[in-house]
């Protein structure tokens, strides 16, 4: 009986021992064959530190290939503080080389880390510099940097990027999700106690680039802007000055300028309000220009013609007790010398014969109050109150450029539409995406808006508008050769303190077309608070007269012929 028993408990103790066996098999199994990869990772994962470097972003070009915006590569040095002896040696050598402060170095050094940055992104010679000092304990890694060869060239359209590689302002913002590559990831080696070891050779898994942007800007003529613009700026002790160049037909943004200007290769050298792209986050009350709108509406709906006869009030004329001036004496006109003239009372006779509802109408038609829908950042809606909110004294006031804010781009656009026969067009700088094989993914076409009036009408405008300059206010705009058509401007500023127009700041600006007879560049000069003479056609036009005159001579286009950007293509 006791060897039975004795027999029953050594099977039992062998069954345990076998169950125990098989357990520890299967885990063994589990281990070695189905948890070997997970388990490598984790293994990876403890001896191993990964560090992301934003990819290569694509490049910018112009319409001609000229690169505008480019990577290139430079050194970044990171230290690895929980290896080091002496971090306040280490900072005091790194800190003249570095351009950082030594306290700050000394923090960061200090760190119980195995990683951190000490500076990135520096001059190629920093980190020759570096390189003959090899330091223990520092590494250096290429990532790649923002550069724009031409400088300040456009730089408020193309903006600029951050520290690691994110578009922050213009087209590198608005286009973001084209122009950042994949994220690279560098792989450093921990030992034991989880501190970096150097490897001869860090790992990099290499990314795919970012695509590349075809812009509709031409680099030639955004030179000849923002020179010019720059010189008349500063001739005339401005403020600000702001200029684009569109083709009318297409809505191609082909230049567009703003001074002062900044360099984005060194961004934060300048303030933030140096950053903004005026031509479309500023509006201003355009003075005279509007009239050119204010007649194409009026000729539309068949309230006056180029010679309906208007009385001047010989320069005097009181609306909703306010007395609106002229600068002339003026008698009996045609509606045409009223435009040619400028004459405030004329338009603001016109305005109140079209009615506030289809002033209001044309002034939406001609894309006021809305934003232009431009592929930029930040562009503003300009200020269009609605009839309800007007005063007794408005239709007036807005017929002459009053009571109304536009920006620079609103303004060309609309101007644009009376050059190519009455359509609004979307105005837009990118026209293509590239791979980084070089293959189109998307081509932006033209976009048409809306039609906004006839084409007969917009050729009775366009008369009009020559005549501004062969017999009124816009003659210095005019181009040896060439039919030009265009409108003057110039508003006194409203000081916000006293609730009335300043006696000393003023708006300047001129906007038209070349040639009248073939419009393809319509353009707009503004220049804010010049100094001394503030007319816009004595500041603004012979803006636009030198760089009609020097853009056309770059196209190739012979005198009174044809104007295409096409030509501008073949050239190149």
């Amino acid at each position: 009986m006791a060897g039975s028993f004795s027999r029953g408990r050594r099977y039992v103790l062998l069954l345990l021992l076998l169950c125990g066996f098989g357990v520890v098999l299967f885990r063994l199994v589990t281990l070695q064959v189905l948890q070997a990869a997970e388990l490598s990772v984790k293994a990876d994962r403890q001896h191993q530190k990964t560090v992301s470097l934003e990819g290569a972003r694509g490049t910018i070009v112009d319409r001609h290939g000229k690169i505008l915006a480019m990577n290139v590569e430079v050194p970044s040095v990171f230290g690895v503080p929980n290896t080091l002896d002496s971090p306040l040696k280490l900072a005091r050598q790194l800190s003249p080389i570095l351009h950082v402060k030594t306290d700050e170095l000394e923090r960061k050094l200090r760190q119980d880390r195995s990683f951190v940055w000490l500076a990135r992104k520096l001059d190629p010679e920093q980190g020759r510099r570096l390189d003959r000092l090899s330091l223990d304990g520092i590494g250096v890694v290429m990532e790649g940097r923002r550069f724009y060869p031409k400088g300040p060239l456009l730089a408020h359209v193309l903006g600029f990027s951050g520290m690691d590689g994110e578009g922050l302002e213009g087209v590198e913002h608005r286009y973001e999700s084209y122009l950042r590559g994949e994220k690279r990831t560098m792989v450093l080696q921990l030992d034991a106690l989880r501190r970096t070891v150097f490897p001869k050779g860090m790992t990099e898994r290499s990314p795919t680039s970012g695509h590349s942007l075809t812009l509709t800007i031409d680099e030639v003529i955004q030179y000849i802007a923002e020179r010019e613009l720059e010189d008349a700026v500063s001739r005339a002790q401005a403020k600000s000055g702001t200029m684009i160049v569109l083709d009318p037909k297409t809505g191609a943004v082909l230049a567009m300028a703003v001074s002062p200007r900044f360099d984005p290769n060194t961004v934060s050298a300048f303030s933030p309000d140096r950053w903004r792209n005026r031509a479309l986050t500023d509006a201003y009350e355009p003075g005279s220009t509007m009239k050119a709108m204010m007649a194409a509406a009026a000729i539309e709906e068949r309230v006056v013609r180029p010679n309906t006869m208007v009385f001047g009030e010989h320069g005097h004329m009181t609306v909703a007790n306010t007395v609106i001036h002229d600068h002339e004496r003026l008698g009996w006109v045609s509606f045409a010398q009223v435009i040619q003239k400028s004459s405030n009372i004329g338009a603001a006779k016109t305005g109140m014969a079209l009615g506030e509802q289809r002033l209001y109408r044309y002034l939406q038609a001609f894309g006021f109050g809305q934003r232009t829908e431009i592929d930029l950042p930040g562009e503003g809606a300009g200020l269009v109150r609605t009839p309800k909110d007007w005063g007794r004294r408005s239709v007036a006031s807005i017929s002459m450029g009053q009571e109304i804010g536009v920006t620079p781009l609103q303004m060309v656009s609309a101007v644009a539409a009376i050059a190519n026969g009455g359509v609004l067009m979307k105005p837009y700088v990118v026209s293509e995406i590239r791979d980084t094989d070089g293959h189109i993914l998307r081509q932006i076409p033209p976009q048409v808006r809306r039609r906004v009036i006839s084409q007969e009408t917009a050729r009775s405008v366009t008369k009009i508008l020559e005549g501004v300059i062969t017999d009124g206010t816009g003659t210095k705009a005019a181009i040896r050769g060439f039919r030009v058509a265009g409108k003057t401007g110039t508003a006194q500023k409203f000081d916000p303190r006293t609730g009335t127009y300043s006696a000393s700041r003023f708006v300047a600006s001129f906007t038209g077309y070349v040639p009248a007879d073939n419009p393809q560049l319509a353009m707009i000069v503004v220049i804010d608070e010049p100094r001394g003479d503030a007319w816009g056609g004595a500041v603004a036009a012979p803006v636009f007269s030198r760089v009609g005159e020097q853009v056309l001579s770059y196209l190739g286009v012979p005198s009174n012929g044809p104007v295409t950007v096409a030509m501008a293509l073949r050239k190149s």
